[in-house]
């Protein structure tokens, strides 16, 4: 099952999230303190809550709403907070059918959400109850006199009439019929009364459930055993849950953590210490010579419970200890750093479920606050290369080291609009403020300074409109076993074309350069004179105009004119046509003076392109590739070019 939509409403400082798509694998939301980033992840773990945790109208209703809705006669207590809609995997659906026949799901989609009164709602599902019928009947050999019953059936009531009939007669044959009948009959419904009832309750089963981790669930560098043991699973805290998961992973039973006999409780405890270890080193590169030591203390206490008071008791105590190899010393947990008590902590608690038969989905709010920007790369790696290799991952930051500059399509932007509209989640860029996409900069600025000073071979281009453009074209041509970019080029949008001989001068004689140009010539004279200078080779420049054989081209020039209008179109909701548009220079500079305007945000058809392009770039036409596989080999030839 994937979560492909989440919707909230009426929670904290929510009022209408409005649909928010969720990616398949990671989702990066993304706003500044305060915006709503940890509301809608609160709303959203609720949903169905892998720990105890319910919606409290007190607690979460907007405060300036809920006295107003209230003298209005709402029930809050129906009110419905979250909404979520997951989609049946293919992986999934071989189950389904397996159980209730071929075509059981007429879509793929359901929705369930929760009101304040923690009751559960089916929103939407498709279930065709007629093809489990006839799956039940399909698997059993009926009878000649009954074979035209059978065909007939299509609901339970016919199955029992069938089955009834077939009781009555004396042959074998019948009877066998009957009880095969029955228990396919069992089969399909297991302990529910309907067929609807039954599928729904089986689908309930697959769909994941939210784990929720935060600063607050924490370890303590200390934990009370046999305390923390006796507590009931709902009356824990989030930091005492985490406890509790470390416990489990250190082996609750009393034979091994309360175990009388030092040796096998001090042996299981080593084999935990070094499984964590192992997880934390691996994607831990600041110190990687730490060591994680557990072992567990009993003191003898006098008891103050009433009526016990003055007899003694034994106190158990885990407790955690880094031991550093780098300095031969060993500290206890809770004077490591911040950062790595909260990924030691996450560790563990994910320990609880990472291997269990309910699948999960991980939400993560603010993870790695205190972690160095280095470290924060090394956790970003650890949820893309182990977390979300085993369920989706949604996280919350403000941090652009916990973006991923080549996948901005996960980044969901939460901007607070004010009390009458809340808090608002989007994928558009354009609808938030420079604040709220402050990260998203941030982690682009700094993926390009390195790529700058890491790569030895740099395309540079004008803006990211054309890093998309080329990126997104090299992909699909490489997979289609065609010409794409060369793997050595790293592709670098300098932000203007009166911005590239600046950047050339300044780094062509440490780097690799090439320069791919567009019909404007800003600074075109200046290049030149780099070439004269013997700073850039005159085979590096490339216009894109040589490649389609025009004196005026831009990038979007490769591409189909209707093809890019379909770009524009959906960018601008708009419905330009060719015939709209006057001249035979380039189609931005065309669709410009249509629009008696100098220039339009290039950007925003590219990003439809990198938000559609699963289902737009197998639409392109021959033409098209031909063109950016032209440029692609032209770009590659100046490879290592002097």
């Amino acid at each position: 099952m994937k979560l492909v939509e989440v919707q909230v409403q009426n929670f904290k400082s929510i009022l209408d999230s409005t649909p928010v798509q969720i990616d398949p694998s990671i989702t990066c939301i993304v706003g500044k303190n305060e915006s709503g980033k940890t509301a809608f992840l609160n709303a959203l773990y609720r949903a169905d809550p892998a720990r105890q945790r319910k919606f409290d109208v007190q607690q979460h209703y907007p405060a300036w709403l809920e006295k107003q809705h209230r003298r209005e006669g709402r029930d809050l207590k129906q009110v419905q907070p979250i909404r979520v809609t997951f989609e049946v995997e293919a992986k999934d659906l071989s189950v389904f059918e397996a159980r209730f026949g071929t075509g059981i799901l007429t879509s793929k989609r359901f929705t369930y959400a929760r009101n304040y009164g923690d009751g559960f709602i089916w929103v939407s599902h498709g279930i065709d109850e007629t093809i489990a019928i006839r799956h039940i009947v399909n698997q059993v050999k009926m009878p000649a006199d009954f074979q035209e019953a059978s065909q007939k059936a299509v609901t339970l009531a016919d199955i029992d009439q069938l089955i009834e009939k077939l009781t009555k007669e004396a042959g074998e044959h019948a009877k066998a019929a009957s009880a095969s009948l029955t228990g396919a009959k069992a089969t399909v419904l297991g302990k529910e009364t309907n067929v609807r009832a039954a599928v729904l309750a089986f689908l309930w089963q697959q769909t994941p459930q939210f784990f929720y981790f935060d600063e607050y669930s924490s370890l303590p560098g200390s934990i009370k055993i046999s305390e923390l043991l006796a507590k009931k699973t709902e009356a824990l805290t989030e930091d005492e849950s985490t406890a509790r998961a470390l416990l489990k992973l250190a082996g609750a039973e009393s034979e091994y953590l309360l175990n009388a006999d030092y040796e096998v409780r001090k042996r299981e405890l080593e084999n935990v210490a070094n499984s964590i270890t192992h997880d934390v080193l691996k994607y831990w590169t600041t110190n990687s010579e730490l060591r994680v030591m557990i072992d567990i203390t009993q003191k003898t206490v006098q008891s103050t419970t009433p009526g016990y008071s003055g007899q003694q008791s034994v106190l158990d105590e885990l407790k955690i200890r880094l031991w550093d190899d780098r300095h031969l010393l060993s500290l206890p947990f809770d004077q490591r750093s911040t950062g790595f008590r909260w990924f030691f902590s996450f560790l563990a608690a994910f320990s609880e479920f990472e291997h269990s038969a309910k699948p999960i989905i991980i939400l993560l709010d603010e993870p790695g606050l205190g972690l160095h920007a280095r470290a924060q790369k090394d956790f970003l790696r650890f949820i893309e290369e182990r977390l979300s290799q085993k369920c989706q991952v949604i996280y919350s930051t403000h941090s652009p080291f916990l973006i991923q500059p080549e996948k901005l399509e996960r980044a969901r932007l939460v901007e607070d609009k004010g009390r009458e509209i809340g808090s608002r989640i989007t994928s558009d860029v354009l609808a938030t403020d420079k604040d709220t996409i402050f990260p998203l900069q941030g982690a682009l600025g700094y993926d390009l300074a390195q790529h700058l000073f890491i790569a030895p071979h740099n395309l540079v281009i004008e803006g990211t409109s054309d890093y998309t453009y080329l990126l997104l074209l090299s992909t699909h041509l490489t997979a289609n076993k065609r010409t794409g970019l060369d793997d050595r080029w790293s592709l670098v949008p300098v932000g203007g074309a009166d911005l590239i001989p600046s950047f050339v001068a300044l780094l062509g004689n440490h780097l690799e350069v090439t320069v791919l140009l567009d019909s404007r010539r800003e600074g075109n004279q200046r290049l030149v004179k780099l070439v004269d200078q013997g700073i850039l080779a005159r085979n590096r420049i490339i216009a894109v105009g040589d490649i389609i054989g025009k004196k005026c081209a831009d990038t979007e020039d490769l591409f189909e004119p209707s093809e890019y209008l379909r770009l524009y179109n959906q960018a601008f909701i708009v419905s330009l046509t060719e015939a709209d548009l006057v001249g035979n220079d380039a189609i931005v500079t065309r669709i410009a003076r249509h629009n008696k305007q100098d220039r339009f945000d290039h950007g925003r058809p590219a990003d439809v392109l990198l938000r559609q392009r699963d289902s737009f770039l197998p639409t392109l036409s021959p033409g098209t590739l031909d063109r950016f596989e032209t440029l692609f080999r032209r770009i590659n030839e100046t490879l290592g070019a002097k």
